[in-house]
């Protein structure tokens, strides 16, 4: 029977995995996670997989070098996110384990979010609402409409197309700034370079992927460019944003204020110097997590891994030429390198 360990702990099983999605994969074989309300280290895993076939990996503890070398019997890593930057594929193509990830399935859950906060900040609700809790009389809080006001997203991908179906609802002006998107089917949103789009917009999104291309993408010299009755929203990653040149916008009210849902502090949340600042809306990293979202992703790792068992190459695997382990573990063919 195959042996699969999940690095879940409780907690994360709970809400990132889920009950349908565990029992299914516990159909598949031997099924362990991390039992405990503690968080996952490698040692854990170390100590509780040291046998096991597969690994379905939550985002921490990452899945470096030394934890890949250190359990000889992995085929194969099934990362429940589109994102596998926590896994060293470099190291896993030597060694011949098989890496996957999900397909996106949190598109809807960040984009409702994204529109979600986009009113609280435009409406003063947060602010409004702990005042009056409080039992103090709020001053008038004057908020502004959605209707008419211009969004810039950043990053046209999967958020950011149901961002824009969900914006042109409340009738918001439409700007893109992605060099990668093919947008002349949509006459109703401009693409635009990233200076034009951060001086006309009232709301900028940034949802680009986390590459070296976009590090830093928002710095001090971008902030300049916005204007200072704009709000900034970031539900992309930590890296897109100089957290240090935000935290002196928000300071000399080069901005209106933002909304965060990461940042760099531990799993990915916005670390609390942005987090407490007054002109800040921070949510600890979830924007992802609905039933939905968590469900989506979970499957797509059952699917995987019943692939695995049945000597088919899963779908949505990154560097199966080079998973001679999977080859040797489940009889599948390999394609050419």
């Amino acid at each position: 029977m195959t042996r699969i360990f999940l690095t879940h702990n409780r907690a994360a099983l709970r809400h990132y995995y889920g009950d349908r999605a565990f029992k299914l994969l516990s159909e598949l074989g031997d099924v362990r996670f991390h039992d405990s309300d503690a968080e996952t280290t490698a040692d854990d895993i170390v100590q509780q997989a040291k046998d096991c076939e597969i690994l379905v990996s939550f985002r921490v503890p990452p899945v470096d070098a030394a934890l890949l070398q250190a359990l000889p019997n992995l085929a194969a890593v099934c990362r429940v996110a589109v994102d596998i930057r926590n896994i060293d594929v470099e190291c896993a193509n030597r060694l011949g384990v098989l890496v996957t990830r999900a397909t996106p399935g949190f598109g809807a859950s960040v984009a409702e979010w994204v529109m979600g906060v986009m009113i609280n900040l435009a409406r003063h609700i947060h602010t409004a609402s702990a005042v009056y809790r409080e039992g103090r009389m709020p001053t008038a809080f004057m908020g502004r409409e959605l209707r008419g006001a211009t969004l810039g997203i950043i990053g046209y991908g999967t958020i950011g197309q149901y961002v824009a179906n969900l914006a042109r609802a409340f009738g918001m002006k439409l700007i893109v700034n992605d060099p990668y998107a093919k947008l002349d089917a949509q006459a109703d949103i401009q693409q635009a370079s990233l200076d034009a789009l951060l001086a006309q917009s009232d709301f900028v999104v940034c949802l680009a992927p986390a590459t070296p291309e976009t590090a830093n993408l928002m710095n001090i010299e971008r902030f300049e460019q916005m204007q200072c009755s704009a709000y900034f929203i970031n539900a992309s990653r930590a890296e897109l944003v100089n957290e240090a040149d935000l935290l002196k916008a928000l300071d000399h009210n080069l901005l209106a204020g933002c909304a965060l849902d990461v940042g760099s502090a531990r799993d990915q949340m916005p670390p609390l110097p942005l987090a407490s600042h007054p002109k800040v809306l921070a949510t600890p990293h979830v924007g992802g997590l609905t039933p939905e979202a968590s469900e989506h992703q979970a499957m797509d790792s059952v699917r995987q891994v019943r692939a695995l068992i049945e000597g088919r190459i899963p779908d949505n695997n990154v560097n199966a030429a080079f998973a001679t382990r999977a080859r040797d573990r489940f009889g599948i063919t390999l394609p050419q390198a």
